[in-house]
């Protein structure tokens, strides 16, 4: 069955990844009446949104989640383009500010923990950051329960030299690559599957589990912590701005890492809600007692 589901949607992808970018955003447009008049997840998206803003009216609320639901259809369907976007369009249309301190990093030889959330576009997010720096890009990623959209978002994601790592063998293929220099990437914000050993705060309002594999490998092998913000410039284009939250793992506190990280996330979602993934039922756990 599965495979019987690909293949029926496959050619339908395949002319999507095909389209020019104004056709796309009229494919993203109609998209985007059929998502909205079905209903998919409103109600988690609306409920995640008074939560986490209390303090917006109702019609507030509406009109960002109506925001958000156009965002979504573009992001799909960026998405699905990268199958066949050429180096050249993937270069103009997600574009790193280069930092110096970046560059000294990779000549003294210093792999970098990249933490970022599902924010702006990160999927353009890794071959924007690839084609960009010298650094070998690694992603870290949670592999789809149907095997072949799981083969083919893995092609897409390494088109451009970027390697993946399913999250269970990360440690493994660290200490494996702990002599060559990289960046390991992670989507920093999804749930964490072990809510028990998870760093708990307060997020967007809500008492929040923050995954806390990125800090324990930084801290392990001590590797300087970089946050990835992509912003959306305007439709169809991105800019990634790198911060450095910790040069010096080893001398943070336990949770230190994941705090700085879960602020500047909400610093970022806070100044523009639109595109986070609020159709994902982040807060359905509850902290643990004692």
């Amino acid at each position: 069955m599965q495979a019987i589901l690909f293949y029926l949607t496959y050619p339908f992808i395949y002319l999507i990844a095909l389209l020019p970018f104004r056709t796309l955003y009229i494919v993203s447009d109609l998209l985007f009446i059929i998502l909205w008049l079905s209903g998919y997840r409103r109600s988690v998206v609306m409920n995640n949104l008074r939560n986490s803003f209390p303090e917006k009216s109702e019609k507030e609320i509406f009109v960002l989640c109506q925001q958000y639901y156009r965002y979504l259809c573009d992001l799909i369907l960026e998405t699905l383009k990268t199958l066949k976007m050429p180096e050249h369009i993937s270069r103009d249309r997600c574009v790193l500010h280069q930092q110096p301190w970046l560059t000294r990093m990779y000549e003294d030889h210093r792999s970098m923990i990249i933490v970022m959330g599902h924010y702006g576009n990160w999927e353009w997010a890794g071959p924007g950051f690839a084609l960009h720096t010298r650094f070998p890009l690694v992603v870290i990623y949670r592999p789809l329960s149907n095997p072949y959209f799981d083969k083919m978002m893995t092609t897409t994601r390494t088109r451009f030299g970027t390697r993946i790592t399913a999250e269970e063998k990360v440690l493994r293929d660290m200490v494996a690559r702990n002599k060559e220099v990289s960046a390991t990437a992670f989507i920093a914000d999804q749930t964490p599957s072990d809510i028990r050993n998870a760093y708990w705060t307060n997020f967007l309002n809500q008492d929040t589990p923050v995954h806390t594999g990125p800090e324990k490998i930084a801290r392990k092998f001590n590797y300087p912590v970089v946050y990835m913000n992509v912003k959306r410039i305007s439709r169809g284009y991105y800019e990634i701005f790198p911060e450095l939250l910790s040069d010096n793992p080893k001398e943070t506190a336990e949770g230190e890492i994941s705090e700085a990280f879960i602020r500047r996330l909400e610093q970022e979602i806070t100044s523009d809600p639109v595109p986070w993934l609020w159709s994902h039922r982040r807060w359905k756990h509850k902290r643990p007692v004692g």
